[in-house]
């Protein structure tokens, strides 16, 4: 396993390990955290593996962090029916 895949699963465990954990803010700062540190390791992973992997992670990563990805289709979708 490359260096870049090996940290998407570093991600996805740290990702798994903040959801265990009780949080007030319902993991939002968390969220923002993973996104920030996920984007870089997607860059990485997509251009050592290419795009289909990279779409395999994004995918993975969209299917953890679900919540952020559905308020902003749904803020799209206001952006966009005005």
């Amino acid at each position: 396993m490359s260096a870049p895949v090996i940290a998407a699963c570093l991600w996805v465990v740290t990702a798994t390990l903040i959801a265990m954990l009780p949080s007030k803010d319902y993991h939002w700062r968390a969220a923002y955290v993973l996104i920030a540190v996920g984007i870089p390791i997607l860059g990485w992973v997509t251009l050592r593996e290419g795009p289909w992997i990279g779409l395999l992670i994004l995918a993975g990563g969209a299917s953890i962090l679900r919540w952020p990805v559905i308020y902003l289709v749904r803020w799209l979708r206001r952006k966009l029916a005005r």
